[in-house]
Formats: C-alpha cells, sequence, structure tokens
C-alpha cells in the first residue's frame, strides 16, 4: 500500500474515532506512518484528504458493508439506525461537511454528486434493481424520499437518540403518511 492509500485509510479511521473537525494534519500522519508533508503532497490539502475519505465511506454505507435483502425496508432502516448509534462521530462528520459545502463552491459540487449517487443507491436498496437500470423517474421520486428520510432520520438519532423512531416506527409512519397522499389527479385516497 502507498503513501496515498495509507493516508485515504487513515483518514477514514479518523473520521470514525475523531470527526473531520478534531482530526489534525498530525492524526492523519501518524495513522498512516507518513510524514505530514505526504498529505500536501497526495491531496493537497487536509480538508481535500477528509473529503475523499468521507465520500468514499458513505459510498461504502459507512462501516457496516452488509448487504440489506432486496426491498427489506425493516432491514435496511435498522441498520441505518444501527449506523447512527455506532458511528455517531462519522455522522457528524457528514452533517459538518454539509454545512462547510454552503461556503465552498467544489464541495458543494462534490456533495451534489454524491446526492445524486445516494439517490440513485436508496433506489437500488428498495427496489433490488441494479442502479444501471433504475429509470430516472424512479431515482428522482423513490431515491429522493429513501435520502430525505435517511437525513432527517439520522438528525433525530444524533441529536435525540432515546426519542428517535425505531425502524418499524419509520415503516409504520409511512404507511401513516401514504394514507393522506392524493391520487394523482388530485384527490385525496
Amino acid at each position: 500500500m502507498g503513501n496515498r492509500e495509507k493516508l485515504l485509510e487513515a483518514a477514514k479511521e479518523c473520521l470514525f474515532a475523531k470527526g473531520y473537525e478534531r482530526t489534525t494534519v498530525r492524526d492523519l500522519a501518524s495513522a498512516a506512518g507518513v510524514s505530514m508533508a505526504a498529505i500536501g503532497y497526495h491531496f493537497g490539502s487536509k480538508e481535500a484528504l477528509l473529503n475523499e475519505a468521507l465520500f468514499a465511506s458513505l459510498d461504502a454505507g459507512g462501516r457496516s458493508s452488509a448487504p440489506t435483502p432486496d426491498g427489506d425496508l425493516s432491514a435496511l432502516w435498522g441498520r441505518l439506525i444501527e449506523a447512527f448509534a455506532t458511528d455517531k462521530t462519522f455522522w457528524v462528520a457528514n452533517l459538518e461537511t454539509v454545512l462547510r459545502a454552503q461556503r465552498d463552491t467544489g464541495l458543494r459540487e462534490q456533495m451534489a454528486a454524491g446526492l445524486r449517487q445516494g439517490r440513485s443507491g436508496m433506489a437500488r436498496e428498495v427496489t433490488g434493481i441494479p442502479e444501471s437500470e433504475l429509470s430516472e423517474a424512479t431515482i428522482r421520486t423513490l431515491g429522493s424520499v429513501q435520502l430525505a428520510l435517511v437525513g432527517g432520520l439520522m438528525m433525530q438519532h444524533l441529536t435525540d437518540p432515546e426519542n428517535a423512531p425505531t425502524a418499524d416506527e419509520v415503516l409504520e409512519g409511512l404507511r401513516a403518511l401514504a394514507a393522506h397522499l392524493p391520487e394523482k389527479g388530485g384527490e385525496a385516497v
């Protein structure tokens, strides 16, 4: 493993252990076993390294690589809720990145690309259809709503875990919400 890869792995671990804001250049270099100058050489800055590590970790689903059975929303939400509890520092780092992106155009563009990929991944999780075969409409509707639910549920579990909903409560809430949806023509169901 080269220095670049060592730094990327070290950054992932630092995100889970210390979070974005509390991770220092020294932490990264020490964890990777490389000089602090290697960060600038390979990534340009600590922030660029941490951003790449964060996006790679998000793409991999955090540290949980357990697949969700196709269409099993209870398992999906249960896995996400568990990840919010066990990897709280990482998910806080995710929120910190969203806030930083509002002041950094390049980071905002990276986040936007990640959201597009996240919508597609969420639609795949629910339908079991490979991302390359999903329709744009499915990604924009089902994927977007799932991603919105992830963000809201994450905030509840990070801020007030004792009162945040369980996976079963999320599903029951979705059923109750669906009962109030209008038909396509505008009439309530």
